[in-house]
């Protein structure tokens, strides 16, 4: 038989209980609904070890502005986005994921991940329209980095970005030079054309002192050019000047002409 006293206490224990059950899920009401408003209107945000937001095939043309800021992946694949700008996602401290795999991007500015560089552990950005990228972009990044099937231009900027970054190693034979600043490299694998031995940045040099040389020459002849314009030139004019001064009559030919004046006066 209970006493009155342990019946009081279960009780207060069973009503805790129903009280912490319903200020539960009342937090978890909150925190779901704060989530849902904060999601952008074109995209859908899912909880799952952290905010997911899915904007894949939405049609977008740019990287929307309004994400969350504790967004840890983003999912921008398959739309019809044409450039990163600087700063693109500075607002998302906590992002690990962003995949803009399969747009059309052409231009990637040089502070792009500012803000996203330490965080950050994969990028995708396959399946695009780069043809090169500053080397400042990836800076400091960590993270493993996707670039297949792009129309890259290989010449030492690129080479000198690739050196730097941590490829996906499953589709980095897909880096292909779409044009090469030798034509032999081009539709070759970037990647097998380096680890041949080849210096895209040797041509860049030679390809510069070629320009600086045929430059100089320019100069020079146009000097010279000068020089032999100005020698002619002023010899022309010497030599009429010299016909004029034996057209004048000398200093003893008017002094007899004027003693014949003075005679005949």
């Amino acid at each position: 038989m209970t006493s009155p006293e342990g019946n009081c206490m279960s009780r207060k224990h069973f009503y805790f209980l129903v009280y912490s059950l319903v200020l539960g899920f009342n937090f978890a009401a909150l925190f779901l609904s704060s989530i849902a408003s904060a999601c952008p209107k074109s995209c859908l945000c899912t909880e799952r070890g952290g905010l997911v937001v899915q904007c894949a095939s939405r049609n977008l043309e740019t990287i929307p502005t309004d994400l969350p800021h504790n967004t840890v992946s983003l999912l921008l694949s398959s739309n019809y986005i044409t450039t990163i700008p600087s700063q693109a996602f500075r607002g998302l401290p906590r992002l690990q994921e962003l995949d803009l795999s399969r747009n059309t991007i052409e231009k990637v500015d040089a502070g792009a991940f500012q803000g996203v560089s330490e965080s950050l552990r994969t990028l995708d950005l396959s399946h695009n329209r780069l043809r090169s990228v500053p080397k400042e972009a990836f800076a400091r990044l960590r993270a493993t980095i996707g670039l297949a099937n792009n129309p890259w231009h290989c010449e030492c900027t690129l080479q000198e970005v690739l050196r730097e970054l941590r490829l996906d190693p499953e589709t980095a034979s897909e880096i292909s030079c779409r044009t090469a600043i030798q034509e032999e490299y081009a539709g070759r694998p970037v990647i097998q054309v380096l680890d041949s031995g080849i210096n895209f940045c040797n041509f860049h040099h030679k390809t510069t002192d070629v320009a600086m040389f045929v430059t100089m020459f320019g100069w020079f002849t146009m000097v010279i050019a000068y020089v032999i314009y100005y020698v002619r030139h002023n010899q022309e004019d010497a030599r009429r000047h010299l016909e004029y001064l034996k057209s004048l009559p000398s200093s003893s030919q008017i002094s007899k002409d004027f003693d014949t004046i003075s005679t005949v006066l």
